[in-house]
């Protein structure tokens, strides 16, 4: 018997697609600020979703004592060797504060000294106790007026006509239910995307990864196949992680000064720069000189310190406090090896994302995009991605008072929903989700500068990614799903093709190399002044346009074009 799919129709002024950090304060901030309707759509449980699931033990985007918000932007940009977006990194950080304030208010423990002054950690960072954070913002966003949460719902497509928004489909993981939300504006706050790329970790391990696993790229593909710009998408994000763990190393280099150092115990990280994506190279290339393994050197550490770094994992990465303590070693007694991870697209940490206007606003009218997903604003983290859910908020509660659109989504809706039962309906799919997806990581790994490579590519090696990546989107077309949790499965393989096809493109077509390891280009080893300027890229009729666009300079940028 034919599997057919209750259809519910919901009307909402402000759809949220993603309840993580950003799209649960620009829920808030709409709730303060106004009596506009607003629906967040998320596919797991806001209370343990996104980014901050875990938890987090620091801020690591703030303005401490003695420094100003324009600080941090010169901080940021020289770390991306300039392809940023000041104005974005500016308005962001001119909120760092006041959003941690609010946090602090709402319950988050916030660390203080004798003075009763923020605990800081180096320039831009202060210490907390957030492994509540996440439940604290979700109780606040269940408490707030005109907000609703839809738990457990899988967004695909945004319902879009002569670029304009209109709404967007989704369907429940439990329930066999698909959604079509009619909405005047929609924040896409899903995150970014991991598992493009064969992973550290095999087999059961392999979601033991340094971004969530369950970030696939769904707000990327959804803003692709409706004709959003994306930017950056070559500066690929690759962490220095504590091995097999892939624990942060920030807490120990930040949090007790350890120093890298290879097998034969010289200090390297000096030789390469210290910028984030240098502190990886640095590694690689000693492995590759036969200098390895690499190590974070704690040994000689106090027990002070010892007691610090045991607690501070506990609060984000417990994994690694119980290999210190199955080892029976503690820090101070062994150096901790490290590696890079496998290559992310993530908009928290570099500048890949949507381009966006100063407000957030997407170059589709209506959509806006906040957190990860939304481009040109790296090293927000935490605090940023609150800053960018109410700067987004602020402007959709303004534009809306004059916003009475309609439009017929019909046609849309039908193709969608056709699709969610056509996989649902499959008997004899060729082969499965997970074949597909190891077949995807392998690709990315040999052929567009994985972790097989030491993240290094040549032209020939992405046309060939390319190629390969398109027949696999093919072969995607016709898989299959028992469930609803399955078909979850099935558009999370078909989000992460979709953003690997615009991965691969940004890759080819910044001819140079300004991010050692994040895009280590061998045909174009150097940094090239040509190429300061934003790769962007825009899906017209199946095919990806590139378009270098110059830096901006101003301090409001809106779109022209």
């Amino acid at each position: 018997m034919k599997k057919k799919l209750e259809v519910r129709q919901i009307e909402t002024d402000v759809l949220i697609i993603g309840g993580g950090t950003a799209g649960c304060y620009a829920a808030l901030t709409i709730s303060r600020n106004s009596e506009l309707s607003v629906l967040i759509a998320e596919k797991a449980n806001i209370k343990r979703s996104g980014c901050l699931a875990a938890g987090v033990n620091a801020i690591n985007a703030y303005i401490v004592k003695g420094r100003k918000p324009q600080d941090y932007v010169d901080y940021a940009t020289g770390d991306a060797a300039g392809i940023v977006r000041q104005d974005l990194l500016l308005s962001a950080a001119e909120h760092f504060n006041e959003v941690t304030a609010d946090m602090e208010r709402m319950g988050l423990v916030i660390l203080k000294d004798e003075n009763g002054d923020y605990v800081t950690r180096g320039n831009r960072n202060i210490k907390i106790n957030g492994e509540n954070f996440k439940p604290i913002l979700a109780k606040a966003v269940q408490d707030a007026e005109h907000v609703d949460v839809l738990n457990h719902v899988n967004i695909t497509d945004l319902l879009v006509e002569n670029n304009t928004v209109y709404g967007a489909v989704g369907f429940s993981i439990r329930e066999e239910v698909a959604y079509v939300i009619h909405a005047r504006a929609v924040l896409v706050a899903t995150g970014g995307a991991s598992g493009l790329y064969k992973p550290n970790n095999p087999g059961f391990s392999r979601h033991k990864m340094w971004y969530p696993p369950f970030n696939t790229g769904a707000g990327y593909a959804m803003g692709i196949r409706a004709g959003a710009e994306m930017t950056s998408f070559e500066m690929r994000f690759i962490a220095l992680r504590c091995k097999d763990t892939i624990a942060p190393t920030g807490t120990i280099a930040q949090g007790v000064g350890a120093k890298q150092v290879n097998a034969k115990g010289r200090v390297y990280e000096t030789e390469y720069g210290l910028t984030t994506s240098e502190r990886v190279y640095g590694t690689v290339k000693e492995n590759q000189l036969g200098n390895g393994p690499c190590y974070l050197k704690t040994s000689g550490l106090t027990r002070e310190q010892d007691e610090e770094l045991l607690k501070a994992y506990l609060n984000m990465a417990p994994s690694q406090t119980l290999k210190w303590i199955e080892s029976g070693k503690l820090p101070s007694e062994q150096d901790v090896e490290i590696q890079g991870t496998e290559p992310y697209i993530v908009g928290g940490h570099t500048a890949s994302g949507y381009w966006v206007n100063t407000r957030r606003e997407t170059t589709v009218h209506g959509v806006y995009a906040a957190g990860d997903v939304a481009g040109g604003c790296p090293q927000k983290y935490v605090t940023g991605a609150l800053a960018e859910g109410e700067i987004a908020a602020l402007d959709i509660v303004e534009k809306l008072k004059q916003d009475g659109r309609k439009a017929d989504t019909k046609k849309q809706e039908t193709d969608i929903l056709r699709e969610y039962e056509k996989i649902l309906n499959e008997e004899h799919p060729v082969f499965s989700v997970e074949e597909l997806e190891e077949g995807m990581q392998k690709v990315m790994d040999e052929y567009a500068g994985g972790i097989a490579c030491n993240y290094q590519y040549n032209e020939k090696q992405l046309n060939l990614a390319d190629e390969k990546i398109r027949q696999l989107m093919q072969l995607s077309d016709q898989i299959a799903a028992q469930d609803m949790h399955e078909l979850m499965f099935a558009y999370e393989l078909k989000e992460r093709l979709t953003v690997c096809r615009v991965l691969i493109a940004h890759l080819l077509n910044r001819k140079e190399t300004r991010w050692h390891s994040f895009n280590e280009n061998l045909d174009y080893p150097n940094e090239d002044p040509a190429y300061f300027a934003y790769v962007n890229s825009k899906l017209e009729d199946g095919d990806i346009r590139i378009i270098l666009r110059d830096i901006v300079k101003e301090n409001t940028y809106e779109h022209t074009d």
